[in-house]
């Protein structure tokens, strides 16, 4: 098994619905061939470096995950006959970049807990001078 992390953009004129069961196809493509998703993240709606199909803008998101190599030619399959998708990349880590991902994960998770444990901060009440 190889670690392996894919980026695809999906194209910007899906509903946050649609976006979201385009990405649980493309996990489903890799549950259902015994691959174990590491990590899955979503970086929203950013904008294209250069248009891609008259379209200047995606949405994009990262799967990490651990699998035997046919599987990627299953994803990628899955992502060629899907026109929701603009661009893919797949790439296998090797050892130092499966150490730097696993760095920023805990970075990004320790991160999200401290943001959770801080209360709110509430604005000031109105004042009013009569």
């Amino acid at each position: 098994m190889n670690k392996y992390e894919t980026v695809f953009i999906l194209t910007p004129v899906l509903s946050d619905a649609q976006m979201k069961e385009a990405v649980d196809k493309f996990k489903k493509v890799l549950t259902d061939n015994e691959a174990t998703i590491v990590n899955e993240e979503e970086w929203g709606l950013r904008k294209l470096a250069y248009p891609i199909q008259k379209k200047t803008t995606g949405f994009y998101n990262l799967f990490e995950f651990d699998a035997a190599p046919s599987v990627v030619a299953k994803l990628e399959t899955a992502f060629r006959r899907d026109e929701k998708v603009i661009r893919f990349l797949t790439f296998r880590l090797d050892k130092f970049a499966a150490e730097y991902a696993e760095k920023r994960r805990n970075v990004r998770k320790a991160a999200a807990e401290k943001a959770a444990e801080e209360p709110a901060t509430e604005a000031p009440a109105e004042v009013t001078n009569e």
